[in-house]
């Protein structure tokens, strides 16, 4: 379910931004920076949300999202287990 998450080059986009943020990223602050609407944003955030690869939480009317790093670093031992050692 990880890797079909990550078929979408918006997804591996958003990831990227969301691996390289020093702070949580709110989903208005990211569909500007990829050039999409908050709604295909949003879609795309809650698909990479199902895989396990982001957590989200509401502050008020926004919502922040960051990236579960301890998921990709399951993620790379499962394509090469001899990239931890």
């Amino acid at each position: 379910m990880r890797l079909k998450a990550l078929a979408d080059p918006a997804r591996v986009k958003l990831m990227s931004l969301l691996l390289t943020s020093a702070a949580d990223a709110t989903t208005g602050d990211l569909a500007v920076v990829v050039g999409l609407s908050e709604s295909t944003v949003s879609h795309h955030l809650g698909q990479l949300r199902t895989a396990g690869l982001i957590e989200s939480e509401r502050h008020g009317m926004n919502v922040r999202h960051r990236a579960r790093r301890d998921a990709l670093s399951a993620l790379c031992l499962v394509l090469d287990p001899n990239c931890c050692t």
